[in-house]
């Protein structure tokens, strides 16, 4: 077993969780080519030289890009969610932050119309116009929107282009928690408290929050506060905002940089290379199995 490959606890928690996603536990060769997804997430090295011993480069290719036009890797990391909140591992405090991450310059290219494209995006997602990638200050770039519970476990990821703001990815970031509850009911998609930084201070972010009955922990711009005393509007005293490195919720042990969302540890993930969306986020969702 090579640096960073799967232990055999690791591997037997996963292996019965392939059943539940079409995938057959008798497959024997399966481990060695998840094995060399990981590495080459982990290592960011193009797929051609990818060491023989996770198996031929195209095999290894092929897994990835089945499994997450079938959108297995989504579900497996949907599957490990249920199971830590089952065994009560994840704090539904929710942190809610994004990272930009640059894109490489063999990331440019995709046809708008995916359906002429060379590999057609298909699968169970719909692939954006612009494949998340735009200009910003940083450049051909890209953003991950993450919500991130206190246990540095993800709970939701979004994939926009780099101009994209932060506050109009609020609501669909959170919308799109969903972790499945034990036996029967409908998945739990309602956080105790969500946090979040200063971009997320708005009218509209936090009468969405009144209304679904969730507590919010979200510093107000000086302006904003400058505002609402010239109106004569007090609400009373906001909870102080506490730290950074709460806001994202990612330790150094999940990510390189206390700011960056978890998934952000893989080379493969820091400088995107494919030039469309879905091929990306299976390597964003591999990168949040990372140690």
């Amino acid at each position: 077993m090579a640096r960073g490959d799967l232990s055999d606890a690791q591997w037997s928690v996963l292996e019965s969780l392939l059943p539940a996603v079409g995938i057959s536990r008798r497959w024997p060769g399966c481990r060695r080519l998840v094995d060399g997804v990981r590495w080459r997430v982990r290592t960011g090295v193009p797929w051609r030289d990818l060491p023989f011993e996770y198996g031929p480069w195209q095999t290894v290719y092929g897994l990835f890009r089945r499994w997450q036009r079938r959108g297995v890797w989504a579900r497996l990391l949907t599957l490990l969610q249920a199971r830590a909140d089952a065994a009560g591992l994840i704090f539904w405090e929710v942190n809610v932050d994004s990272t930009i991450c640059r894109a490489h310059q063999h990331a440019a290219g995709a046809r708008r119309r995916g359906a002429v494209q060379k590999e057609p995006p298909g699968g169970v997602s719909a692939e954006p116009e612009d494949h998340g990638l735009g200009r910003s200050r940083g450049g051909f770039t890209t953003k991950v929107h993450l919500a991130c519970e206190q246990g540095q476990k993800p709970l939701s990821l979004l994939i926009t282009a780099g101009q994209r703001g932060d506050s109009p990815q609020f609501e669909p970031v959170l919308n799109a928690i969903g972790v499945p509850r034990p036996g029967v009911g409908r998945p739990r998609s309602r956080p105790l408290r969500v946090r979040g930084d200063k971009a997320y201070s708005s009218r509209a972010n936090r009468a969405y929050l009144r209304r679904r009955g969730i507590r919010c922990t979200i510093p107000e711009p000086v302006d904003q506060v400058r505002n609402r005393r010239r109106r004569g509007l007090r609400f009373g005293s906001r909870r102080r905002f506490r730290s950074r490195r709460f806001i994202s919720g990612c330790e150094p042990s999940v990510c390189r940089r206390a700011d960056a969302p978890a998934g952000k540890d893989g080379p493969a993930v820091i400088t995107e290379e494919g030039r469309i969306s879905w091929h990306w986020r299976g390597a964003v969702c591999m990168g949040l199995h990372l140690p």
